[in-house]
C-alpha cells in the first residue's frame, strides 16, 4: 500500500514527458513511475492538503488523479478516513 502526500501541481511535462522536470534530466515520465508503482502495489492514494475547490480537472493535478484512478482525497479528517477505507477494501 502506498500513500502519496502532496498538492500535485507542477509542470504536466513532468508527469507526460521524459526530460521535463524542471529540475534534472528525468529518462523516463513521471507516469512511468506511477505505472511502476501500481504494477508493484495493490493500493494507492493519494492525500492532497489544497482545498478540494482548488483541484479542477486538468493540469498536473487532473493528470495525478488519473494515475492514481481518481483515488485522490483531501488532506483532512473525513479524506484520511476515505482513504484508509479505500486501502483497506
Amino acid at each position: 500500500k502506498v500513500i502519496f502526500v502532496g498538492d500535485a501541481t507542477m509542470a504536466p511535462y513532468e508527469i507526460t514527458h521524459p526530460g521535463g522536470s524542471i529540475e534534472h534530466w528525468n529518462e523516463e515520465a513521471g507516469a512511468t513511475w506511477f505505472q511502476r508503482i501500481h504494477e508493484h502495489f495493490r493500493k494507492v492514494v493519494w492525500l492532497n492538503p489544497l482545498p478540494e475547490s482548488y483541484w479542477g480537472s486538468g493540469g498536473s493535478l487532473g493528470i495525478t488523479r488519473q494515475l492514481v484512478n481518481e483515488h485522490m482525497y483531501p488532506l483532512t479528517i473525513d479524506g484520511l478516513e476515505s482513504a484508509m477505507k479505500q486501502l483497506s477494501k
